[in-house]
């Protein structure tokens, strides 16, 4: 009968091991899409876990597609209604981090061994890197998310080496996190060189061409707009290229015909366009009417184009 009470004792304490699962959030940084480049955001996963003094405990990490949905582990999407953001999360390493439970992630969970201390406890912690991958131009200025719960944030736990295989791991623990980015609306603006080239009488027109070019989010309303150059003209066809005390009268326009001055004044000379994303090239034209002609030289200007969104 002792025997027996001893063996009940010893199973009641084998049952008592347990851990748990938590996840802190992985939130990105605004994410300019139309740069084209990568953004990778961190989270932390820790186990703890409890049980005999010195027990070793085997434990697996899952990350199923979450609620955004995926086709493998590097092509999860956080969602804002019907638009994607495609990212993928990985583990030390950069390798892809699935579940032995999600066949379509071709990605293995990871595993580890947490070796309980003399007072019967002990935790681990793993970076999850998450990454939002370039060459999504056209993602719309939203708040985007994913969110794990459930069987997609899980870990499988048992008295086995974590080697012997995650499905031999009979316990499991699950938590909820999310996975947020949110892409602002971004405007930037390029611009080229206006050169008249030589002329040695200003006595007819002289046209010539170049182009700027607006970059902002897909379905940004967005406004450029031209300043008055070094001299400060407020009339958009009244600017001055200087050498010294001496100038060229030019004029900067919207139009080949050159009737719409390119200025600074919303929604009078301003260009007006809605972003896509991707860069849109207009044409910036230029004329230098005829004038007095000043003295031979170089003569130059410099304006700023203005985006505003």
């Amino acid at each position: 009968m002792l025997i027996i009470a001893g063996l009940l004792a010893a199973t009641g304490h084998v049952a008592a091991q347990s851990c748990t699962l938590s996840v802190t959030p992985m939130i990105f940084n605004p994410i300019d899409v139309t740069a084209n480049a990568q953004v990778d955001a961190t989270a932390t996963a820790t186990v703890t876990c409890s049980g005999l003094p010195l027990q070793l405990v085997g434990v697996c990490i899952d990350l199923g597609p979450g609620s955004g949905g995926a086709t493998d582990a590097t092509s999860r999407f956080m969602v804002n209604g019907a638009q994607q953001l495609r990212y993928g999360l990985y583990s030390t390493g950069m390798t892809p981090w699935g579940s032995s439970t999600w066949a379509g992630g071709a990605a293995n969970p990871v595993g580890f061994n947490i070796t309980l201390s003399l007072g019967g406890t002990g935790s681990r912690s793993e970076i999850i890197t998450g990454r939002v991958y370039g060459g999504q131009p056209t993602a719309a200025p939203l708040a985007y998310a994913s969110t794990f719960t459930g069987l997609e944030a899980r870990i499988r736990y048992g008295l086995l080496s974590f080697l012997l295989g995650c499905n031999l791991l009979t316990n499991s623990q699950t938590t909820t996190f999310t996975v947020t980015a949110n892409v602002p609306p971004t405007c930037r603006v390029t611009t080229n060189l206006l050169e008249f080239g030589s002329a040695g009488i200003l006595g007819s027109a002289r046209d010539v061409a170049s182009n700027l070019t607006p970059t902002c989010t897909n379905g940004t309303a967005y406004q450029v707009g031209l300043d008055g150059g070094l001299a400060g003209a407020t009339n958009p066809a009244q600017r001055r290229m200087a050498k010294g005390t001496e100038f060229v009268t030019y004029g900067l326009y919207r139009d080949a015909g050159r009737t719409l001055p390119f200025g600074s004044t919303p929604g009078v000379d301003t260009l007006v366009g809605t972003g896509t994303g991707l860069a849109q090239a207009v044409a910036i034209h230029g004329r230098v009417p005829p004038q007095t002609t000043p003295s031979p030289g170089l003569y130059a200007d410099t304006v700023v184009a203005t985006v505003v969104y």
